[in-house]
């Protein structure tokens, strides 16, 4: 017997029995206007016209979306490119179908790039935060501010080259070398936390108390410490604050009051000046709220597949991936939310 034809009803019947299992990326088009980033990134690529011209070859707002994918599922341009060819739920989330050219890796590792300069991942997450605050999601009750190491891959380089960087200059070797260069990260620092050695970045974030949704975030190398992040994250929209003691000085307190923002930060122990039994139980109250934001973390490191381990080079590319990465946070969150709102209106 010769093989069964494959048609266009085996390919949609094949789509439903795909959704049947709620694909990820499915229930996330269900509730997502995409359309809302579609006019910052073709503002952003505009350019004048030259002459005749054909049409992009992409859709941009496809590409963008791509960018999300890629980074809930933490994958490299080669493995992104192939795994849209090689799942329908893929190509169905991106509005493609069998038989589209697919953009292949130089394509995305390009818009990537191209996103980096123009600085517009912060824009489009800044975009979607905005709809968040405007449409009542985010309440604005309390903020919870934290930071975690964002990896990335270490560098070998030799004790003179390491101390040259940890100058902030680059090294002659690598200036006589543009090929080395090119793969030097220069921005990056070793960090040690709880006997763990960590190379690469911090992604400090400021989520709301209620949603656990991220409504501002800054970068930095893995060496500073947290709080000297503190002034980036709240501002006068912000009334509680809440964080570990790491984040307790009198220059944060100070900081906190000028923009009336009530601390609850968790009050700090010193050597001979222990805290004292109301200060541990109000401490312990504290907690049950700050702890909320290592769910923000946790969802990153479990459910996107180690999201936190970046592979990329310079503070730059860094700065616009963990703005992607925090805004995919915050897409799955907010789809979250809705489906949890429909459940309970049931």
């Amino acid at each position: 017997m010769g093989k069964k034809m494959r048609g266009l009803f085996d390919y949609e019947y094949q789509l439903k029995l795909i959704n049947q299992h709620k694909p990820p990326l499915q229930k996330l088009n269900s509730v997502i206007d995409w359309e809302i980033f579609r006019s910052p990134i073709e503002e952003a690529f505009t350019i004048e016209p030259k002459g005749l011209g054909g049409r992009p070859p992409f859709d941009r707002l496809m590409m963008f979306k791509i960018l999300i994918l890629q980074r809930y599922y933490n994958l490299s341009d080669e493995q992104t490119e192939f795994q849209i060819k090689d799942r329908l739920s893929f190509m169905q989330f991106l509005g493609l179908v069998i038989g589209d050219t697919v953009p292949d890796e130089k394509t995305i590792w390009l818009f990537k790039e191209q996103l980096s300069e123009k600085n517009l991942s912060d824009q489009l997450f800044e975009r979607f935060t905005q709809m968040l605050i405007s449409n009542g999601i985010v309440a604005k009750e309390g903020s919870i501010v934290d930071a975690s190491f964002v990896n990335v891959p270490r560098q070998r380089n030799s004790r003179e080259e390491n101390a040259t960087i940890k100058e902030g200059k680059v090294p002659e070797s690598f200036k006589k070398n543009p090929a080395m260069k090119s793969q030097k990260d220069c921005d990056a620092r070793w960090m040690k936390k709880n006997g763990e050695r960590h190379f690469g970045y911090k992604n400090h974030i400021n989520a709301d108390m209620k949603t656990k949704l991220i409504t501002k975030f800054s970068t930095s190398s893995a060496a500073p410490h947290d709080s000297t992040e503190t002034k980036n994250l709240f501002d006068e929209s912000d009334n509680v604050a809440y964080a570990d003691s790491a984040y307790r000085s009198e220059r944060i307190e100070t900081y906190l009051q000028s923009i009336n923002c009530k601390s609850h930060i968790h009050e700090k122990g010193y050597r001979n000046n222990p805290l004292e039994l109301q200060q541990q139980l109000t401490n312990t109250m504290k907690s049950k709220i700050r702890s909320r934001v290592e769910h923000v973390f946790g969802f990153m490191t479990n459910s996107m597949n180690n999201g936190l381990n970046l592979k990329a080079i310079g503070k730059k590319r860094i700065d616009s991936l963990i703005a992607l990465l925090n805004l995919t946070y915050n897409l799955f969150r907010y789809e979250q939310i809705v489906r949890l709102q429909k459940v309970k209106a049931m």
